[in-house]
């Protein structure tokens, strides 16, 4: 398989702490995530996996266009009160909610 932007990786080579190695660095603190983008099935778990990276002190949006309830059943089974929940929107056609990870 040849790809001409691919980039050799050495084996031993440690990644660099706390980066994912992109060069880039967190400049938003509260992220806004569309998930009506994103398919039904694996919406859900999307939302887990990026609640998941979110330090303590920041967060992240989620716009979604019908109210999320059983979304924050789930994460509050998951997390119990891992995070600070507040509507930015709510509806009828829009609904955003703001996620703060506490410390």
């Amino acid at each position: 398989m040849s790809d001409s932007n691919a980039v050799g990786i050495e084996i031993g080579q440690k990644p660099q702490a706390s980066s994912c190695g992109c060069g880039g660095h967190d400049t938003v603190e509260f992220p806004e995530l569309d998930v009506q983008l994103i398919p039904h099935e694996i919406r859900h778990a999307t939302i887990f996996g990026a609640l998941a990276g979110v330090k303590p002190g920041r967060g992240l949006i989620i716009s979604a266009n019908h109210d999320p309830i059983p979304l924050l059943a789930q994460l509050e089974q998951r997390e119990p009160g891992a995070f600070d929940k507040e509507y930015l929107e709510r509806g009828p056609e829009i609904f955003k909610i703001r996620f703060e990870r506490k410390a």
